[in-house]
């Protein structure tokens, strides 16, 4: 992925391409009309959850929307910089790194890493979808519904994506998951 990759711009263009405007992109999504017009005049960076959101209202994955040329090879083995990165340029303190092509497979595998402080959003997550996890290194608070937990080294999560859900680093160090979701979601 581009260093220089302007996630407003490329909302924009999406969006237009689409024949959209952003108030019916807001729709859509189920966002505040507002939240574009910030996002796409770079005035905003969106939260993982927000941003899965309105792609979803474009009916493209993170994965499309951040590596819109890549034509994932039928490879098995990946080296760590061969990871496909859904966040990399949020500023969220969030980084998602995809395993190959997951909707080929219907199974993404992610390498997930959590800057202190950092957090899926306040809008919690749905999706339809079955997830779990391990954490490598640090700890994780995760919400699923009205359960709450935090997480460290060994622990994992498994769960129904449909119920809303949201991570958060509440540590002084980044943490770190290995995850699963079928069928893929971002």
């Amino acid at each position: 992925m581009d260093d220089d990759f302007d996630t407003g711009a490329r909302l924009k263009t999406l969006r237009q391409a689409a024949g959209l405007s952003q108030r019916q992109l807001a729709e859509r999504a189920g966002v505040p009309h507002g939240q574009i017009s910030m996002i796409e005049t770079g005035r905003s960076s969106p939260s993982v959850a927000s941003l899965r959101r309105i792609l979803g209202g474009l009916g493209i994955t993170m994965s499309a929307f951040f590596e819109p040329d890549a034509t994932p090879p039928q490879q098995v083995f990946f080296r760590a910089g061969e990871l496909t990165d859904l966040t990399g340029r949020l500023g969220t303190g969030v980084r998602l790194a995809q395993v190959g092509d997951a909707l080929a497979h219907g199974l993404q595998i992610l390498s997930e890493t959590y800057a202190p402080g950092a957090d899926t959003g306040e809008a919690m997550l749905d999706h339809e979808a079955s997830e779990g996890g391990i954490v490598i290194e640090g700890e994780i608070e995760v919400t699923v519904g009205n359960a709450r937990k935090v997480l460290g080294p060994g622990d994992g999560y498994l769960f129904d994506s449909r119920a809303p859900h949201r991570f958060r680093n509440l540590g002084r160090v980044p943490a770190r998951i290995i995850s699963a979701c079928t069928p893929p979601y971002l």
